[in-house]
């Protein structure tokens, strides 16, 4: 089936519907990154529910809120999931640690995307390996830089077909459904927190700030890590020149 035929095929069907028609024509290959976020929450919820083959996974990047480890056990035990951990690796931690401190992510751009690289698209390459399609819980009103996306698309950083099944959804719609099917979020976003990332790179937003402005709040750039870039080196060229 080619991806011109895919994209026909899932294109307009409902999330919940998408993910059904790709786990029974590529099950255990389909798989979804998670943060954690009410997005992927909403996301894993079908998945455990409809009992689809779909790979859930996160990654830890040793950066991480104790709450979002706390959600972590949470969700597997609520929604009788199983979710799998990706690290960075260590000799790649160490060396960067080593060479620039602990806190190197606040001294430059350049430097917060070495360590987003290290402990997150590094990671990720990692968890796509055997994958044919990628789910993600990206919405295009949460940053200038998703609005670009489509809701399926061919992704040739990691060659698989990602698949945004809820990037035409408002926070609100999620929120509504997170609310009715009881599934668990971070308690940060009781505190004003709006977009949870590591700990020392994300803060609560003020009023009338953007959900993403809560993260990378030093520095003026489209509030990505890598993780969503297709051509990752050009754009992330963009993102430093911001």
């Amino acid at each position: 089936m080619s991806f011109e035929e895919i994209q026909a095929n899932v294109q307009m069907l409902h999330a919940e519907e998408g993910l059904k028609w790709l786990n029974n024509h590529f099950g255990a290959t389909v798989k979804l990154s998670s943060a954690l976020g009410p997005e992927a929450q909403l996301l894993t919820y079908w998945i455990s529910q409809n009992h689809l083959q779909t790979e859930v996974f996160t990654i830890d990047t040793g950066r991480l809120f104790q709450e979002t480890y706390d959600l972590l056990e949470l969700t597997n035990t609520i929604l009788k999931s199983n979710i799998k951990v990706y690290y960075p690796d260590t000799r790649t931690i160490e060396k960067m640690v080593s060479r620039k401190g602990p806190n190197s992510f606040y001294h430059s751009i350049e430097n917060r995307i070495e360590c987003c690289d290290a402990r997150k698209v590094m990671p990720l390459k990692r968890a796509l390996t055997g994958a044919t399609v990628w789910v993600t819980g990206v919405r295009a009103d949460q940053s200038h830089s998703r609005t670009h996306m489509k809701k399926i698309e061919w992704n040739e950083t990691y060659n698989v077909i990602k698949y945004n099944p809820l990037l035409d959804w408002s926070a609100e719609q999620v929120l509504d459904l997170i609310d009715e099917f009881n599934i668990p979020t971070n308690t940060l976003y009781r505190q004003g927190y709006a977009s949870i990332g590591c700990q020392p790179c994300t803060r609560a937003i003020r009023p009338g700030e953007d959900e993403r402005s809560g993260r990378w709040w030093w520095e003026n750039s489209h509030k990505e890590c890598g993780l969503h870039v297709n051509h990752a080196t050009a754009e992330v060229q963009e993102l430093i020149k911001t």
